[in-house]
């Protein structure tokens, strides 16, 4: 693998010695069993004829959890989250932050259609009822209705509405298309903030998974980690009441941004 991808990323983590490399490989042996279990899982909970069962879901929460523990991750969850079916949009930085977030309730994603090709992955996402858009395809109208279909059966949905990933600084417009479902659905948004951390609390770009990263390259540089660190916040939600949807893609990024501003001022106070 890439030796540029783990200096880089792994950077602030102790990665010389046999110790950290023998724990990344039987974490990597780890990865592959739990995914193959999660393909096995699926099978039998037949989520890839009926995904949308609550046993199903149950399980896709119980499943990411496990999975974290697996990568070493370090979760903080604070805010309140709402219970009902709601519509989440969050900021983007890493593949990983939809592992994170769906082990902290029942959803379902919207994904690029890309991850859709992954090993195992995409089979897995798409047992779990993903929906996938293609970038640039102008499908969005289309998309928001199938979103809003399962939001009013009931369900709720994460996006990215950035539409890519970021190194976790910065913080990109939302699309507005999409925040059409949640307005055809009458439901509520709830905006999230996530930012991964790095040893001494400060914002750790090496868990940004952007440009022409590779999943497995970003995977096997990630595994090198003693632990990683990560925070998510449930911002105040917004009801989208008397507003149309590029209103309420401009609230719910100020909420995010609101957020990711305080973090990063509580941080420089502790600093």
């Amino acid at each position: 693998m890439s030796e540029m991808n783990d200096s880089v990323s792994v950077s602030p983590y102790p990665q010389s010695g046999l110790w950290p490399q023998l724990r990344r490989m039987v974490r990597v042996i780890r990865v592959v069993l739990y995914l193959l279990w999660g393909f096995i899982l699926a099978f039998l909970l037949g989520a890839f004829w009926s995904p949308y069962r609550p046993v199903v879901l149950a399980a896709k929460q119980s499943w990411c959890r496990r999975f974290l523990r697996i990568l070493g991750v370090e979760l903080m969850v604070t805010g309140s989250r709402v219970e009902a079916p709601v519509f989440l949009v969050s900021n983007h930085v890493s593949w990983l932050d939809i592992p994170v977030i769906a082990s902290q309730r029942h959803l379902y994603f919207l994904s690029k259609a890309e991850v859709g090709d992954w090993p195992l992955i995409g089979t897995l996402a798409r047992a779990m009822g993903t929906l996938f858009i293609k970038r640039g395809s102008g499908e969005s109208v289309r998309k928001a209705q199938e979103i809003a279909s399962r939001l009013q059966q009931g369900h709720t949905v994460l996006v990215f509405p950035e539409g890519t990933t970021t190194d976790g600084f910065s913080l990109r417009r939302f699309f507005p298309q999409l925040f059409d479902a949640p307005l055809l659905a009458g439901v509520p948004v709830q905006p999230l903030a996530v930012r991964y951390l790095d040893s001494m609390g400060a914002p750790d770009p090496g868990l940004a998974f952007i440009g022409d990263d590779e999943f497995h390259d970003h995977l096997w540089a990630m595994l090198l980690r003693q632990k990683i660190r990560v925070r998510l916040h449930f911002c105040t939600p917004l009801d989208g009441e008397g507003m149309d949807r590029k209103a309420l893609s401009v609230r719910a990024h100020e909420r995010v941004e609101e957020q990711l501003t305080v973090d990063s001022g509580q941080l420089k106070a502790r600093g």
